[in-house]
């Protein structure tokens, strides 16, 4: 079995900054990808950040150069750093591990950003 947790949402006033975090367990091969997505009320789910085992990562281009994603292979876990973030930012934030063909996900975390 193959579970994924998140933890770290809240709520944070726009510039402010937050840490998401992600803890895989389970059988789960080492070659894989983890990455965040997030949903909006109203939106589609987006991909947000995501980082291969061996370490290259991609970013939507709203979050580029203000989120920063990184993962522990040894731990099976993946965080998000959030920094100067926005009211657009708010939504919920879901962890993902994709293990082709398999596809897992974490309960989500809500993330808002709000004066």
């Amino acid at each position: 079995q193959v579970q994924l947790v998140e933890s770290g949402g809240g709520l944070v006033q726009p510039g402010g900054s937050l840490r998401l975090s992600c803890a895989a367990s389970g059988s789960i091969f080492s070659i894989n990808v983890m990455g965040w997505y997030r949903q909006a009320p109203g939106k589609e789910r987006e991909l947000v950040a995501s980082i291969i085992s061996g370490g290259r990562t991609n970013y939507a281009d709203s979050v580029k150069g203000r989120f920063s994603i990184s993962r522990d292979n040894a731990k099976n876990t993946v965080a998000l750093q959030m920094n100067s973030l926005k009211p657009e930012d708010t939504a919920v934030y879901f962890c993902n591990l994709l293990v082709p063909p398999m596809n897992y996900w974490g309960q989500g975390t809500q993330v808002t950003v709000s004066s």
